[in-house]
């Protein structure tokens, strides 16, 4: 049993303040793409949003806000997932990765269990892709400590914790994600 978190939390400022799990792609919302590809991977699947809330529950998923203000990054969208998982582990995905690995779950679940870390993070060759992420939920007030003492960014928390980094050099490309406006005109042809 595993839930999914889909990190639409941000605000979009690389195109221009908009909310990117919104904007269409192929004639999509990019967040429609997200949930099809990682709704057969886990057992219950929640949305991470600070804006456009409507939107996101008209998917018949749970939605939740960032309890820390401010738009505060990823951390911030984890820490939320985590305050309403009920399962033992929670995979994050970006709302932008409208092509995400089928094998997400299955790879950062073995790895995981296979060195008994906090974390497993995806990886493609020398890049780390730390909101592709499976974590322990018991990590949630290791997380509040950090949290509330003004951290925010997530390769600082890594660094605290127990994390296996998960190689996907041959699903390179479905790590792509949708930043600009012209990231994802180029992404409109299939």
């Amino acid at each position: 049993m595993i839930t999914g978190l889909i990190l639409a939390g941000g605000q979009g400022r690389r195109m221009g303040g908009v909310d990117k799990g919104l904007q269409q792609l192929r004639e999509r919302p990019m967040v429609e793409w997200v949930i099809e590809r990682l709704r057969p991977q886990v057992s219950e699947l929640v949305i991470n949003a600070n804006q456009n809330m409507a939107a996101y529950r008209a998917y018949g998923l749970p939605v939740v806000a960032d309890a820390v203000g401010g738009f505060a990054g990823p951390l911030a969208g984890l820490h939320a997932g985590l305050s309403i998982a009920t399962t033992a582990e929670l995979v994050t995905v970006p709302c932008d990765s409208p092509f995400l690995p089928l094998d997400l779950v299955k790879r950062l679940t073995a790895a995981r269990a296979e060195h008994d870390a906090d974390i497993a993070v995806a990886k493609t060759f020398d890049q780390p892709h730390p909101v592709f992420s499976l974590v322990r939920t018991t990590v949630r007030a290791h997380l509040e400590v950090f949290l509330s003492g003004g951290g925010r960014k997530i390769d600082t928390w890594y660094a605290t914790l127990r994390v296996v980094e998960v190689a996907f050099d041959d699903e390179a490309d479905a790590f792509s994600n949708i930043n600009t406006r012209a990231e994802l005109q180029a992404f409109e042809r299939p």
